[in-house]
């Protein structure tokens, strides 16, 4: 390689790096989703062993979350543990989840989380809520009524059937 070569490959690395400095990429909040997950599979091996831990590990974030979000993830954790005690608590992504067989079904979103005007309870594939074609697997919360804690129970219960 010729050094006119070597210095246009050098050039180009440098303005690549420069470039991948300016790209917008993953926000603050995505990363540090990403690291928590990233320190979560470390401890998933000892929750998915031991129940208590893992749901040691659920109320523990829970606690650390700011009002309104912790008064609805401690609601939603009794709803979930009373309607689904054959799930695991875990936490998934820095939010409370809760498994079978290490498989994610339901998790809480706090709106805190991403900053966002409401907070999700979500459902992953390993969730049976199929209805034809189409269905939701995704439910923003604002608060948390005895309707809402009914609604919320009966798509537990139909998760894990």
């Amino acid at each position: 390689m010729s050094k006119t070569e070597k210095m246009n490959t050098q050039e180009s690395a440098e303005n690549t790096t420069v470039s991948n400095k300016k790209s917008k990429g993953f926000t603050e909040e995505e990363r540090a989703a990403m690291k928590e997950r990233a320190k979560e599979q470390k401890a998933e091996a000892r929750a998915n062993k031991n129940k208590a831990e893992g749901e040691s590990d659920v109320l523990a974030k829970i606690a650390e979350m700011p009002e309104p979000d912790r008064v609805m993830a401690t609601r939603l954790h009794e709803i979930i543990k009373a309607n689904a005690p054959e799930l695991s608590p875990k936490t998934w992504y820095g939010m409370p989840a809760y498994a079978r067989d290490g498989k994610v079904v339901c998790f809480f979103q706090p709106a805190s989380k991403f900053k966002t005007r409401y907070a999700t309870l979500g459902f992953n594939d390993i969730a049976h809520l199929d209805e034809g074609a189409m269905w939701p697997v995704s439910f923003a919360l604002k608060e948390l009524t005895a309707a809402e804690e009914e609604r919320i129970s009966e798509l537990v219960k139909k998760a894990v059937s």
